[in-house]
């Protein structure tokens, strides 16, 4: 509560949740000695989607080779303290607290929005971990981002990109959107994720090409497929690996693992052993995850529960891709956030879902309510309803025998769906 408490009067120093600018956080830095010039071993982690998916597979093969690491990332699913990981261990709250406290004081009456002020505590308190590495997850875009105040670093890693914040952008094309991850990354290694197509890949080779980086693409200079009898190969200038399956649900992990695995065999002392080890053990929530256990697996009986914060367009293909690979129904429960493209979202599933169910976010005031989310699907012919609440959605959904539930549509919604579990 005294956590919740002291975010509810960061918040205040900032009539905005978002606003694209470097003044406030540069402004905070100074006032804290410049921590930001005392880091090193950054590594910048870029894209719409596929972020917390790199970041943490790289941790986990890192962690496997002996190295230490910070990770800062964003959004969290049920606490803040998620977002900051200290020497491979998530801060506590007691501690967190206490380092927000001391930010408050620098900040006085200044102006920062909450993730500003968020990130500058990060850089401060990393700066106690001087040999570690430190893994930064971009939370918008990422030219006018609070991570983006560094002078150099070891790496950055590009995920997928597609459409997503499209509001806050004056270029609303996907070339506006590469432009604003793209160009103020720095001079070091480039490593670009696998795109939904070679244009995409293209666009971003082209941003990219004032960039001094050294530059690796996915199919160009690393590869991973699915070859004979399921077996998950890997290859890049140092050879093939044969890789086990990782626990990460959805071959679109494939993409994000390689892209880590590129790095790390490029730029750290990594073994073959490390990687096959490291795939096997990243733990990221909220992600096709599969609830096997709790109050709410219980509640859809003996049918699959699996749960993701896909929120955007190039996230519904994925998950939708997964379906189709899938031998079971699939019914589905989605709340969207309103700044969504809802009806798009929802057609990704056209044909794959047996039925829908709405729901409201709970706790969100910036949530669409799901008679309104109704109301903008218009049009599309699928079995879609409304549901009182998550326990509600789930309860109904146990009558089926041998089907999937996958409740999707925001990582506040995950987060809902976790607390209750």
């Amino acid at each position: 509560m005294k956590l919740q408490n002291l975010l509810s009067r960061l918040e205040r120093h900032h009539k905005k949740k978002i606003d694209l600018s470097l003044d406030r956080t540069f402004n905070l830095l100074k006032k804290l000695g410049k921590p930001q010039e005392k880091l090193k071993n950054i590594v910048s982690i870029v894209g719409t989607n596929s972020k917390a998916s790199m970041a943490y597979s790289l941790k986990s093969i890192l962690n496997e080779a002996g190295y230490k690491c910070n990770l800062y990332t964003s959004p969290h699913l049920q606490s803040y303290t998620e977002r900051f990981i200290f020497d491979d261990k998530e801060i506590n709250e007691e501690n967190l607290l206490e380092l927000l406290l001391d930010i408050e004081k620098f900040l006085k009456d200044d102006q920062a929005t909450v993730f500003e002020i968020l990130t500058c505590a990060y850089i401060k308190y990393a700066t106690n971990f001087q040999n570690n590495l430190n893994i930064i997850e971009a939370g918008l875009f990422h030219q006018f981002d609070s991570t983006n105040v560094f002078k150099k670093n070891l790496l950055t890693l590009i995920g997928y990109i597609h459409y997503d914040h499209i509001s806050w952008l004056k270029n609303k094309t996907i070339d506006g959107i590469i432009y604003e991850k793209t160009t103020k990354l720095l001079n070091s290694n480039i490593f670009v994720n696998q795109q939904e197509n070679k244009e995409i890949t293209s666009k971003i080779e082209k941003a990219l090409v004032n960039n001094k980086s050294k530059k690796y693409f996915f199919g160009k200079d690393f590869n991973i497929c699915r070859a004979e009898n399921n077996f998950i190969q890997y290859q890049d200038q140092f050879g093939e690996i044969i890789l086990p399956e990782p626990n990460l649900l959805g071959d679109h992990q494939l993409g994000n693992i390689s892209t880590s695995i590129a790095a790390s065999r490029k730029l750290f002392n990594v073994k073959d052993e490390h990687i096959k080890r490291g795939i096997t053990k990243i733990k990221l929530k909220g992600r096709l995850q599969e609830i096997k256990s709790g109050k709410l697996k219980n509640l859809i009986g003996q049918n699959r529960l699996i749960i993701d914060g896909g929120h955007n367009i190039g996230a519904s293909k994925v998950i939708a891709r997964w379906i189709k690979n899938q031998n079971q129904d699939v019914h589905m429960i989605v709340g969207m956030m309103k700044d969504k493209s809802h009806k798009e979202f929802i057609n990704s599933f056209k044909n794959l879902a047996k039925s829908i169910q709405l729901i409201d976010i709970p706790n969100q005031e910036g949530a669409i309510s799901k008679e309104e989310f109704k109301d903008k699907l218009n049009g599309i012919n699928m079995n879609i309803s409304l549901a009182k609440n998550i326990e509600e959605s789930l309860k109904l959904l146990s009558k089926y025998k041998n089907s999937i539930g996958i409740c999707t549509g925001s990582l506040y919604l995950i987060g809902e769906v976790l607390n209750l579990n």
